[in-house]
């Protein structure tokens, strides 16, 4: 997870650049080939203003960073907090990824819990059938010293503790919480 929310506090329309990625490995080392890297941007934080929310600036991903993430450090896919790579007129980096077959992550929120290194995501996900996207749900499973989240010892008997809400089928067999 690359943090770029004070650089985006500053500007609301700053966009990950290589340096911030080298910046990144200088502390962290090499983003290993096959990473999921997640660009931090706390742009999340903003999903209730809708009208600054839905339009530019907003923070984003550069095509050169794009570029130098699939084809320098050949990373599975990126992930970022708008709903769009990034502002350019022409949307370069959605463009780009898209005409080269590479896969992002949208409107990805609360990774400013998630660790800058070491985490496994997991990705589960509904297969939209001739669709190019749809949505899916991201779960960072951290070191054990991470304080954020769940942690399977904190429960007694089920792999997570009981949420406060359980999931129950409602009439029409969908999954909802129910108070």
């Amino acid at each position: 997870m690359i943090n770029i929310a004070p650089q985006a506090a500053k500007d609301p329309g700053y966009h990950l650049q290589v340096k911030d990625i080298l910046a990144w490995e200088a502390i962290h080392g090499r983003i290993p080939a096959g990473s999921v890297v997640m660009v931090r941007s706390d742009w999340y934080k903003h999903w209730t203003e809708h009208e600054r929310f839905r339009t530019a600036p907003f923070p984003g991903v550069s095509l050169e960073a794009l570029k130098f993430l699939h084809l320098e450090r050949k990373i599975l896919f990126h992930g970022h907090e708008a709903l769009d790579t990034d502002t350019t007129p022409t949307a370069e980096g959605e463009a780009w990824l898209m005409h080269n077959n590479f896969a992002q992550a949208e409107g990805v929120a609360n990774l400013d819990k998630v660790p800058e290194a070491g985490a496994l995501i997991s990705i589960g996900f509904a297969k939209p059938l001739g669709g190019t996207g749809g949505y899916a749900r991201y779960i960072a499973i951290a070191p054990s010293t991470w304080k954020q989240g769940e942690t399977l010892r904190a429960s007694p008997g089920a792999p997570l503790p009981t949420q406060k809400f359980p999931l129950k089928r409602d009439s029409l067999g969908v999954m909802r919480p129910t108070p």
